[in-house]
């Protein structure tokens, strides 16, 4: 985001209050219950957004030391995150390449080398087979290069590694494509001088595409938020803005209106905004005045989806008791008021089945919705799956 663009950002919200206008699409669009609801969809969104797409598995600080790993099962699949010796990550599908265990069960800790649990075969934190007992006898023509780790596309950039759920592609190219159009916000937010202050995990009976839509429009800001942090924010006030298929929104807080009455070279986006970025599909990034909440959205099932919430803080803010205070009661704000909208999101998938609704209506200045239903439909339109 340039400046210019920040002026422009902040111009547009004070023109729209000053009208005691909203920020409005073309017209209202509806989203069929089945979205939602299908089992066989939710298979399909599965294999072609979550394991086609990239996502932010893990933050830098969690792997920063060459010979550390981590296991994670990411869009339903277990995946060994690794950083070697010289300090490059690697992602592979947590098997052993000869009965198909899981190789490694510890979450995380520091080793170069990793034996399956079932029979010992040995790989390297770069996935080479090392190891395999009585191999002369029982595998007398073994190719240990065919038995390597299956390695997953990984890239380290922004402050996250990202990677895409699929060992049939080979290259990064299509992460550093998706982020593309990100990299002036992102390069700016600096995350990889962050480290996780406090994280949260909820599992919430609803599909996980009610939980990001939640996220980006105000609309309901006044009613469900009314006992956490309606009191900040202007009734119905947003905006976004489409960034190839990643979304910015902008919901303005109550101090950002007193900028009209100050010069613009005193005006501050962050500091009187929260600023959402939603990178397609299900990662968020919620920055503020001087922290970012990692939002991660991980579909469990068709009506259950795992979140995990992180507050990320830089590096260079001390570690004091007081300190630390504050990133708790900002941890406390942001779950509280997600679970306003979790609550919600289980009340709306139990009607879903009801009859009530055939479809989803959403408002001219519900837009955000629209476009990600856009976004997500495109996407699920790629030529295997026509």
């Amino acid at each position: 985001m340039t400046r210019d663009d920040e002026i422009a950002l902040i111009s547009e919200l004070l023109g729209l209050d000053e009208r005691d206008c909203k920020f409005l699409d073309d017209g209202v669009t509806y989203a069929p219950v089945e979205r939602y609801s299908c089992a066989n969809r939710f298979s399909e969104e599965m294999q072609h957004l979550f394991r086609a797409k990239p996502v932010a598995v893990a933050q830098t600080s969690e792997l920063e030391a060459p010979d550390t790993f981590l296991s994670r099962v990411v869009s339903g699949l277990p995946v060994l995150l690794t950083r070697d010796g010289e300090g490059l990550p690697h992602a592979f599908l947590n098997v052993c390449r000869h009965r198909g265990a899981k190789l490694v069960r510890k979450e995380k800790g520091c080793k170069n080398r990793f034996s399956c649990p079932y029979h010992a075969w040995t790989w390297s934190n770069t996935g080479d087979l090392v190891a395999v007992p009585h191999e002369r006898q029982g595998f007398p023509n073994l190719d240990r290069k065919k038995h390597a780790l299956k390695a997953l596309p990984i890239l380290e950039a922004y402050g996250f590694l990202w990677i895409i759920a699929d060992c049939t592609q080979v290259s990064s190219k299509q992460i550093k494509a998706q982020l593309a159009s990100l990299d002036a916000d992102l390069s700016m937010l600096e995350l990889s001088a962050h480290r996780i202050a406090l994280e949260s995990t909820f599992e919430v009976a609803a599909n996980w595409k009610l939980l990001v839509e939640g996220g980006i429009e105000a609309y309901h800001f006044h009613v469900v938020h009314r006992k956490t942090i309606r009191p900040y924010f202007p009734d119905n006030l947003s905006s976004y803005q489409m960034l190839g298929t990643n979304m910015r929104s902008i919901l303005p807080r109550n101090s950002l209106l007193k900028l009209r009455d100050k010069p613009q070279d005193e005006w501050n986006l962050r500091e009187n905004a929260n600023i959402i970025y939603s990178i397609f599909p299900g990662t968020q990034l919620l920055a503020q005045q001087d922290h970012v909440v990692w939002i991660q959205f991980e579909p469990l099932a068709v009506d259950r989806t795992r979140v995990r919430l992180a507050t990320l803080v830089p590096e260079t803010m001390p570690k004091t008791v007081d300190m630390e205070k504050h990133w708790a009661h900002n941890q406390t704000i942001t779950v509280n008021t997600l679970k306003e909208d979790f609550e919600l999101g289980d009340e709306i998938q139990k009607g879903l089945s009801s009859g009530a609704n055939t479809q989803l209506t959403f408002g001219r200045f519900e837009g955000a919705l629209a476009q990600f239903s856009h976004v997500l439909n495109d996407a699920m339109k790629a030529p295997e799956n026509a």
